[in-house]
C-alpha cells in the first residue's frame, strides 16, 4: 500500500469516531433534557418562548405551556429545547450601584447626575423635553432655542 492510502484511511478512521464520539453525546443530552422536562419545569422553546409546563401529553408529543398568568401555548414536546433554571439566575444589579469602569460607548446616552444643581437643572427641564449634558434637546437631538429652555 502507497502511503496516500494509508494517510486517507486514517483521516477516515478519525472522522467516523468523531461522529460516534458526537452522537453518543447528542443522544446523552437529549435523554438528560427528556429527564428534566416534568410539569412544573420552567423551560425555553426552539423558537425562543419561556414557559411553565403545566401539561404533558405523551400520546400526541404535546405540551401546555404557560407563557404568562391566564396565557397557555399548546406546543410540540420537541420544541422545547432547554429547561432554564430558577434558583441559579442571577440578580440584576440595582439602578443605584454604577460601575466607574466601564466606558459608555460612543453615542451613547449618559444619564447620571453629578451635583445637586445637575439635578436641579435636569427636574426642571424634564417636562420640557430631552436633556443631555445640562442642554434641552428637542426631538431630533438639536439644542433647543424655545423661551422655556432659555430660563
Amino acid at each position: 500500500m502507497d502511503p496516500l492510502t494509508l494517510i486517507m484511511l486514517a483521516v477516515l478512521a478519525v472522522l467516523i469516531i468523531f461522529m460516534v464520539r458526537n452522537s453518543r453525546k447528542r443522544k446523552r443530552e437529549t435523554e438528560e433534557l427528556v429527564e428534566k422536562i416534568v410539569e412544573g419545569a420552567y423551560v425555553m422553546t426552539n423558537f425562543g418562548v419561556y414557559g411553565t409546563i403545566l401539561n404533558i401529553d405523551v400520546e400526541n408529543n404535546q405540551v401546555l405551556l404557560e407563557t404568562t398568568p391566564g396565557t397557555v401555548l399548546k406546543v410540540h414536546r420537541q420544541t422545547v429545547t432547554r429547561v432554564v433554571p430558577i434558583e441559579g439566575a442571577s440578580e440584576p444589579e440595582s439602578d443605584n450601584e454604577i460601575d466607574e469602569s466601564i466606558e459608555p460607548a460612543y453615542g451613547e446616552r449618559v444619564t447620571e447626575v453629578n451635583s445637586a444643581a445637575d439635578a436641579h437643572t435636569v427636574d426642571t427641564h424634564a417636562e420640557t423635553g430631552t436633556v443631555l449634558n445640562g442642554v434641552p434637546v428637542d426631538e431630533n437631538g438639536k439644542p433647543r432655542t424655545d423661551s422655556k429652555s432659555a430660563e
